[in-house]
């Protein structure tokens, strides 16, 4: 069973992890989603700061454009980042935090943190964020097996 089926079906709890798999974000997402699971895909490849992170978050999100500047707000936001219908929890795949983190690393750490917040904060253990593909390696955040 693969690291991202073992999450799914909840035998590794939710959290925030690397995730070194080169799974396609299609076949990620029917994974995720054929697991009963809510799939967002946060997209930052073009982006290398603060200023472009938050608004592909709010994009990603469906969040409201009224969401402010900082990474305060986006937390705030988050907690309402739920699941739908008869969906158990909410993936998050991050595609192409990398250049985030080697640009601005001190504000990639913060978004980190943020997201590990929403993830403690889920009394159901439902919200879990996958930073996918190769990027700096002195991350703290631990690895899901990628087979």
């Amino acid at each position: 069973m693969s690291g991202l089926a073992r999450l799914l079906a909840r035998h590794v709890e939710p959290g925030v992890y690397h995730w070194s798999s080169a799974q396609s974000e299609p076949n990620v997402r029917h994974a995720v989603e054929h697991a009963g699971w809510r799939c967002v895909v946060l997209d930052t490849w073009a982006v290398e700061d603060k200023g472009g992170v938050l608004p592909a978050c709010q994009q990603a999100f469906g969040l409201p454009e009224s969401l402010g500047h900082g990474f305060d707000a986006l937390g705030d936001a988050l907690t309402d980042v739920r699941p739908v219908g008869d969906e158990t929890g909410v993936l998050v795949l991050w595609l192409g935090w990398s250049p985030f983190a080697r640009t601005d690393r001190v504000a990639f750490d913060v978004a980190v943190d943020v997201f590990a917040a929403r993830v403690d904060g889920d009394r159901d253990g439902g919200f879990a964020v996958l930073l996918q593909g190769p990027g700096p390696t002195d991350l703290e955040v631990p690895e899901l097996d990628p087979h």
